[in-house]
């Protein structure tokens, strides 16, 4: 099988919502995986009841309350070994991961399986989890002198993609993450010729790169806390 032959996919759309931003701390309240080949989409998706409380705030981006969550959804646990399971089968099967700020959803989900007594993504492969195709990433790299935000919405709106609902509700999000990586794939045709394996690792590359300068201008401006981390496509724990 030819090596550069994955842009027609199976591709493997992640996403999560959830009670925070901290990826060692915060908790899963949805999420969705989405399976995409040349011709078929197949959406998964799950309501988490994460077992604490989902701050307002977090609530109001994508609409979960914990009232909601407490009567409609799963134990975490469950959701958690579904989620994995899914995550780990198509990874083992060199299915590429496609996720949009893939470090903030893969950290977080290890950390939950963690938290919940279970294989993380890299103890169920065996290796740390490769390949993952991260927009993000990929817009930071090819597009590196753009000004403006680059959030997903953002990206949306730059590439004229419509049609597939209201962001930040996972699934959503997941369709969106996916039409954005085709636009780029359209507008950096030479990313279809790497193969990859190869194009895991220039991301690796790009981000390290891109996190190194981000932090060297945050010190510029004398702003305290940790900064970006270097890592990709996935945070080392937190010690303790």
């Amino acid at each position: 099988m030819d090596d550069t032959a994955w842009a027609g996919g199976p591709l493997l759309g992640f996403d999560t919502e959830t009670t925070g931003v901290d990826v060692h701390t915060d908790r899963i309240v949805t999420a969705a995986v989405v399976l995409r080949t040349a011709t078929t989409t197949d959406v998964r998706t799950w309501l988490v009841d994460p077992g604490v409380e989902i701050p307002a705030e977090a609530a109001a981006i994508h609409g979960v309350t914990t009232e909601h969550a407490r009567a409609h959804g799963i134990p975490p646990r469950q959701a958690l070994a579904e989620i994995a399971a899914v995550l780990a089968e198509h990874t083992r099967a060199g299915v590429p991961v496609v996720a949009y700020n893939a470090a903030f959803d893969l950290t977080l989900l290890d950390a939950e399986l963690v938290r919940h007594g279970l294989a993380t993504l890299p103890e169920r492969l065996g290796r740390p989890v490769s390949p993952v195709l991260d927009p993000l990433v990929i817009d930071r790299w090819q597009d590196r002198y753009r000004r403006g935000k680059r959030r997903l919405g953002d990206l949306v709106e730059l590439y004229g993609i419509t049609g597939e609902g209201e962001l930040h509700s996972a699934d959503v999000d997941v369709l969106a993450t996916l039409d954005v990586l085709d636009a780029q794939l359209h507008r950096y045709p030479d990313l279809r010729a790497v193969a990859l394996d190869a194009l895991h690792s220039a991301q690796q590359e790009a981000h390290h790169r891109w996190a190194t300068s981000f932090n060297e201008w945050r010190r510029t401006k004398g702003l305290d806390g940790p900064g970006a981390s270097t890592a990709w496509p996935v945070e080392p724990p937190v010690a303790g």
